[in-house]
């Protein structure tokens, strides 16, 4: 089963007067995307700074906020670091934000960045105190499967740590041709397609387009030109109640 979610029904967000744009697979209720939160994924936003711009400090609880750097440069601060550290293209940072934990972001003009919130079961993190990671692009493992160049951010051969439990993430950088994509029983794949315009199960796709791919083995993919895909595999049950969950239930 495919879901198909162009950029024009992605919600919409914007800091500091449109210095700072983003489109939302996943968003907040103001933000009119049309999925809500799902499997335990909360949140999910490609951001893009027009101009030189900080996002000024904010707190966070519970979660855990990962940053993917798509593009360019930013600069990360929070309570616990009480330092600005510098993170670059391919580079990711997460936060286990805890019993609490403040933050702001740098992004230097023409930088992109995904920034995901994972829901690893409040019950349990919100009694936790707050922790950060950096991880370096050249720490991921990447390997060749025909026309694919696949990294692995999150998975088997990856240091990355998370307590939400059996997230997968990958990134796809695609040559001319096609590429069979396996799936997991039990998981939903979430697509984002950072460029490029390849077919997904013989459906035609264009930059920033996402899916939602459950109920199958495997998904077909043809590019009749290079083309890169973000993909996050994640239970479709997560085996405890979801703050997502909840607020459907209000």
């Amino acid at each position: 089963m495919i879901r198909h979610i162009p950029k024009s029904q992605q919600g919409y967000g914007a800091f500091n007067g449109g210095e700072i744009v983003e489109n939302k697979p996943i968003g907040f209720p103001q933000d009119h995307s049309s999925i809500r939160p799902y499997s335990n994924l909360f949140y999910w936003a490609h951001a893009r700074a027009v101009t030189d711009s900080t996002i000024g400090l904010h707190p966070h609880q519970g979660f855990e906020i990962c940053s993917f750097v798509l593009k360019g440069d930013i600069r990360h601060y929070d309570t616990k670091l009480q330092e600005w550290r510098p993170l670059t293209a391919g580079d990711v940072q997460i936060i286990r934000a805890g019993n609490g934990i403040s933050h702001s972001e740098w992004l230097g003009k023409d930088s992109e960045i995904f920034q995901i919130w994972f829901d690893p079961g409040l019950e349990k993190t919100l009694s936790q105190p707050p922790s950060y990671d950096d991880y370096r692009s050249e720490v991921f493992p990447q390997y060749t499967q025909g026309t694919a160049r696949i990294s692995t951010l999150v998975g088997e051969g990856s240091p990355f740590q998370m307590d939400a439990p059996d997230i997968e993430v990958f990134r796809l950088d695609l040559s001319e041709g096609s590429h069979v994509q396996p799936m997991e029983a039990g998981k939903i794949y979430s697509v984002y397609v950072l460029a490029g315009d390849p077919q997904i199960d013989n459906q035609p796709t264009q930059t920033s387009d996402f899916l939602l791919i459950s109920d199958q083995t495997q998904f077909d993919i043809k590019a009749d030109s290079p083309a890169q895909l973000f993909i996050i595999a994640s239970p479709v049950q997560p085996g405890y109640r979801t703050y997502g969950q909840l607020m459907m239930r209000r």
